[in-house]
């Protein structure tokens, strides 16, 4: 067969999926297993409901940040406990959840990734798609990817709790100050955290997206210069932070269950 086809009105017909020689299949492979092993690891720790906290150094699992359900363990609460215990099915990160997944579900790059490695809507550039039609995201649920803003506004608030949890963790075994490695895992995290969301798109657009005249908003200017820089690292950003989350919350579990021992560098 051939790889092209003339038709009567003269233009060409790609017969074949696509003309690509290189592994194109190859990054939308790695997506789906990058992405899917996340969403197990994560379904794992939000209905396990145990591990979570590290009395002895403060430290907190991201995943169970912030804690307010009354089945929270003691002291694991920095911020009140507004909901009641819900039992095993609603653990206390589902309170949260729903603001942390919407912001990464609805960013402008996890929507590339997830369309094409779960969707195959297209798989790569210059690669046909398996589906007969396309609506965009005109239709239920991905109309709602235009909440993607909005979505900011809370992973704002998200990313200031775990600050907190950051500098809570610089905590001694004598009650005073102290660094261990999970202080320093805890606060990478964050960081990762706040370069993510501060590339954000929705960001950028916020601070300069609307100026007609930059000259006369010299402040807001070189925020946006600055952020525009940062958008630039967005996906590598998404991917860094996504895998600090589960890295971060995965030490905290480990020396909650006593699997590991937190190395100390100071008291």
């Amino acid at each position: 067969m051939t790889a092209t086809t003339t038709t009567t009105d003269g233009r060409v017909r790609i017969v074949r999926r696509t003309l690509r020689t290189d592994r194109w299949w190859l990054s939308p492979l790695l997506t789906f297993a990058g992405l899917t092993a996340f969403v197990i690891y994560g379904l794992i720790r939000t209905f396990m409901n145990d591990y979570y906290w590290v009395p002895e150094f403060h430290y907190l699992a991201p995943f169970y940040s912030p804690c307010l359900s009354e089945a929270c363990q003691p002291g694991s609460s920095h911020w009140g406990q507004p909901f009641p215990d819900f039992g095993p099915l609603i653990t206390p990160p589902l309170f949260v959840l729903p603001f942390v997944l919407g912001f990464r579900l609805t960013c402008y790059y996890y929507r590339k990734a997830y369309y094409r490695a779960f969707w195959l809507s297209p798989p790569g550039c210059a690669v046909a798609e398996p589906h007969r039609r396309y609506t965009g995201e005109t239709r239920f649920p991905l109309l709602l990817q235009n909440l993607h803003r909005y979505f900011f506004y809370a992973a704002i608030p998200v990313a200031l709790v775990l600050s907190y949890d950051a500098v809570i963790a610089f905590h001694g075994k004598d009650g005073g100050f102290g660094i261990g490695l999970g202080t320093v895992v805890l606060l990478v995290n964050v960081v990762l955290i706040w370069l993510y969301t501060l590339s954000c798109h929705s960001c950028r657009h916020l601070l300069g997206g609307r100026l007609r005249h930059f000259s006369k908003h010299p402040v807001r200017y070189w925020l946006w210069t600055q952020i525009s820089k940062l958008n630039a690292k967005h996906m590598q950003l998404a991917w860094l932070s996504l895998f600090s989350v589960a890295l971060a919350d995965l030490y905290v579990a480990l020396v909650a269950s006593g699997a590991i021992t937190d190395p100390r560098i100071f008291n």
